[in-house]
């Protein structure tokens, strides 16, 4: 297991699977730094690969590079039925944002929810995995009592202000719209980590990447009073890009709707096929998203 986890780089995954020799990776290498392309492409134009084996060994290494941090989260189900769920461990510092009453009855309780992307999922209220989650809150409670924080709060509170009250459609349209001109800015640049999730404070200041702008989305949408059950942070697997990226699911009464950066178009996600679905987090519980076990009608 240690080997696999050390080396989950794509060519080395396809040549300790058989499907590719060193000779033809090193080949491949070569065009990749004279070409900057990508070199799961090149491997499937010079047909070394097919896409469906490309395809194959790109999910082994997103689950290998996963593995680490999902251990935890693995073990928590095994001991599902053994403890009792630890719903709130997270402060509700979104609340102490929200621009409506307390006691608002707006949105009425959702009976169900609806598949994500025709994915199956499991639910889990152990968030101790997700240090980056939970250590965002953590971080944003303390910005929002510094002087620069409160600032950058109150032009965010004057923006979002005006959609308090419209349909929930309506309000999430507006709010991937406002939230989207914020720039993209890549972590390695922003902040010299290969993965760090920003408090919106830090967001509106600084712009970020794809979680950035869904955890802005989310807090503006629970402080025009969207309650935490409607929402949630989706890290999913684009398919057309071959790589890891986030977006805000929000729970309408019409079904699931996807708030995304890279679109200021806000989508039902039944309409949508670019995305995989990994987990799915807010602030109470996270969910494992697989694919539907297939039914085998025997025939007659």
């Amino acid at each position: 297991m240690k080997a696999l986890l050390e080396r989950n780089r794509l060519g080395e995954l396809l040549v300790l699977n058989g499907f590719l020799t060193t000779s033809e990776l090193h080949c491949a290498l070569v065009r990749q730094k004279e070409e900057g392309a990508h070199l799961g492409r090149i491997l499937v134009q010079q047909k070394l690969v097919s896409q469906q084996t490309l395809y194959k060994i790109l999910a082994q290494q997103w689950t290998m590079r996963c593995l680490t941090a999902f251990v935890g989260i693995f073990l928590t189900f095994a001991s599902f039925g053994v403890k009792s769920a630890r719903a709130g461990s997270i402060k509700d510092i979104p609340a102490q944002l929200s621009l409506v009453n307390a006691s608002s009855t707006a949105f009425a309780p959702l009976n169900s929810f609806p598949a994500l992307f025709g994915s199956e999922e499991r639910a889990s209220s152990n968030l101790d995995p997700f240090t980056k989650w939970t250590g965002m809150f953590a971080r944003f409670e303390i910005a929002m009592d510094q002087p620069r924080g409160r600032q950058v709060l109150e032009v965010w509170r004057h923006k979002i202000s005006s959609y308090e009250g419209l349909p929930l459609e309506k309000m999430a349209e507006l709010v991937n719209g406002y939230v989207n001109e914020q720039p993209y800015v890549l972590d390695s640049r922003n902040w010299g980590k290969s993965d760090y999730w920003a408090t919106p404070v830090e967001f509106f200041q600084r712009g970020g990447d794809c979680e950035d702008f869904a955890i802005a989305k989310y807090v503006s949408l629970r402080a025009l009073g969207v309650p935490e059950e409607r929402l949630r942070i989706a890290i999913v697997h684009d398919l057309q890009k071959d790589i890891p990226h986030a977006v805000l699911v929000v729970y309408a009464d019409s079904g699931a709707m996807i708030l995304d950066n890279q679109s200021d178009n806000v989508e039902k996600a039944s309409r949508i096929t670019r995305y995989r679905p990994i987990f799915t987090i807010n602030r109470q519980a996270w969910w494992l998203h697989t694919k539907p076990a297939m039914t085998i009608v025997a025939s007659r």
